[in-house]
């Protein structure tokens, strides 16, 4: 395959999430406002300027709801409030009113598979009797072996240990109720049509509020096969996708019926609201099926993700993504790191792995890793997802080249695959430090002058040469450069969606046009690589290496 043609050009407004650029923002760790060393709604009003001058068409904001924090937020107590120790349903308001203003769009974060043990329904099931219609909300089941005491199947946990946990009832063991991730995360029974009706309203509660979008967690996980089947495995910890077609919970054919009427709930709005889902699913193809024109908008791309540093794997990535959103007319979503992976710095500068897998677990250990290197690559990596067709989704810290902080002391780590784990998987901690702003110490601007508590996580010392204030002003920056793409990619009619065919390239080099007129190319090669005769370098992730070529782990946006 050696071209894929994209319909359109720039989009329009009703299509502006066919080629715009998120930027994903964990409330926890943007920016605190009250000094409580923990991020908040006030913290993001604040630093609104640096979204809009960074060139970003929308904000993702991770869950804001009511929650317990055994995961973040994503153990979600009451879907149409704002937990207190983020703001009130006041700031949230005026910061969608201040956003809109500042040409920003507002995407949430939904969590449709489970819920928080702290939910109302939750507890109301707890107080039920087993097979109430309170418990048919869950997936309650009785026990197998003697005196039910061995869990219902052999579901795994995706934080580790089993998926199930026992329940007391009237005093004595009683059944069991399924969580595929952590046990303060029980999963909804999408079996009961009052979970479907119930979702459609929380949709429409923040529609109606002015929010434009969602992203949907665990999109692929909603529906459980009939008679929840054993799986068959030792062990299935992982979120990612497993090579079976029939998996008894994950990428069920039943999912895309939900879809379709959340997509009749947002078609409904006189401005349509958009979705994208996190699908964690073993092909583009199967991918494609969320994408269908009656489904959602759009969808990570995980297989770009997790391709290694290398010409032909990322050429395949691309063609094949391209190949399969083009069969259904949507938009590829490009996506090279968020707070659930390890930051892309820190996989693309350990040369050992190049980049591929995306947990602590899957990479070489942190003595392997080269710091200079990631931070050269993901310069690269940046102006070839900026320059593909389709939209792209910016994690917080990306544009200052944050790397991953994998020596945390084990006393502060929160993530739940921590404990799970039995303390062997350090989890997703490490890409979630509270981002560094401004000075030469911590909190470096995070939390206000005086603030009365240290930040939820430590940052490390060396975050000092990487904060915004440290790079607004170099033009060699990796917060300048991606100024500078995202600029150039509003301004230049080729870039976002569009037309794309790849160009003659040598041995590791990856080149491509983009309609008439620009050309983008990659280097990973381990020389110096040609540039077509008669181009002009428009933007180059480094230094031009001169006579017209290219360095190693480079990349440049070209007008030809």
């Amino acid at each position: 395959m050696g071209t894929a043609e994209v319909a359109g050009q720039r989009t329009d407004v009703e299509t502006w999430w066919r080629d715009a650029v998120v930027y994903q923002l964990y409330i926890r760790s943007f920016a605190d406002g009250n000094g409580d060393g923990i991020g908040d709604i006030a913290g993001i009003r604040a630093r609104l300027g640096h979204l809009r001058d960074l060139g970003v068409d929308a904000v993702w904001i991770n869950p804001w709801y009511p929650s317990p924090m055994a995961d973040g937020g994503y153990d979600v107590a009451d879907y149409r409030a704002v937990e207190p120790m983020f703001g009130t349903g006041e700031e949230a308001a005026a910061l969608v009113d201040e956003a809109h203003a500042l040409g920003l769009r507002v995407i949430l974060d939904i969590v449709p598979n489970h819920s928080s043990d702290q939910h109302a329904w939750f507890r109301e099931a707890l107080a039920a009797a087993p097979g109430s219609p309170e418990r048919s909300r869950y997936h309650f089941r009785p026990g197998r072996g003697p005196g039910g005491d061995e869990p219902p199947n052999d579901w795994r946990s995706v934080f580790g240990g089993p998926a199930w946990s026992r329940v007391t009832d009237d005093g004595r063991p009683g059944e069991w109720y399924l969580h595929l991730f952590d046990a303060a995360q029980p999963d909804f029974n999408w079996s009961d049509p009052r979970v479907q009706e119930e979702f459609e309203s929380i949709l429409r509660f923040w529609f109606d509020r002015g929010v434009d979008g969602f992203r949907i967690d665990v999109a692929h996980g909603l529906v459980k096969s009939d008679g929840l089947p054993d799986l068959g495995l030792d062990e299935q910890t992982m979120l990612g996708p497993v090579e079976r077609s029939d998996h008894p919970h994950w990428d069920r054919d039943g999912v895309h019926d939900i879809f379709r009427a959340w997509r009749r709930v947002a078609d409904s709005y006189a401005q349509p609201r958009v979705f994208v889902g996190e699908a964690w699913v073993d092909s583009p193809e199967r991918l494609a099926r969320y994408l269908r024109s009656d489904e959602l908008h759009t969808a990570f791309n995980f297989d770009f993700l997790r391709a290694p540093w290398e010409a032909p794997a990322l050429r395949q990535a691309i063609d094949h993504s391209l190949d399969t959103v083009a069969a259904v007319g949507a938009a590829a979503t490009w996506v090279l790191s968020n707070h659930d992976v390890v930051r892309h710095v820190s996989r693309l500068g350990r040369p050992a792995t190049n980049g591929a897998g995306h947990s602590l677990t899957d990479l070489a250990p942190a003595p392997a890793f080269d710091r200079e290197l990631g931070r050269r690559r993901a310069r690269a990596a940046a102006l070839l997802m900026f320059a593909l067709p389709g939209g792209a989704y910016v994690y917080q810290g990306d544009e200052l080249g944050l790397w991953e902080v994998e020596d945390l002391p084990d006393e502060v780590l929160q993530d739940p695959t921590w404990t799970r784990s039995g303390h062997t998987d350090r989890g997703r901690d490490g890409c979630r430090v509270p981002l560094p702003w401004s000075g030469t110490t911590p909190p470096f601007g995070f939390s206000p002058a005086g603030a009365h508590a240290a930040p939820w996580l430590p940052q490390p010392a060396d975050f000092a040469a990487v904060t915004v204030e440290a790079q607004v002003d170099d033009p060699e920056s990796m917060l300048s450069l991606y100024r500078a793409a995202l600029a150039l990619r509003h301004e230049h009619p080729a870039l976002g969606d569009g037309p794309f065919t790849w160009l003659p390239s040598e041995p590791g080099v990856l080149a491509f046009a983009r309609g008439a007129g620009f050309a983008c190319v990659v280097n990973l090669s381990d020389g110096p690589a040609q540039l077509p005769a008669g181009a002009r370098v428009l933007l180059g992730s480094g230094p031009d290496a001169g006579d017209g070529m290219v360095p190693p782990d480079a990349a440049v946006w070209l007008a030809v």
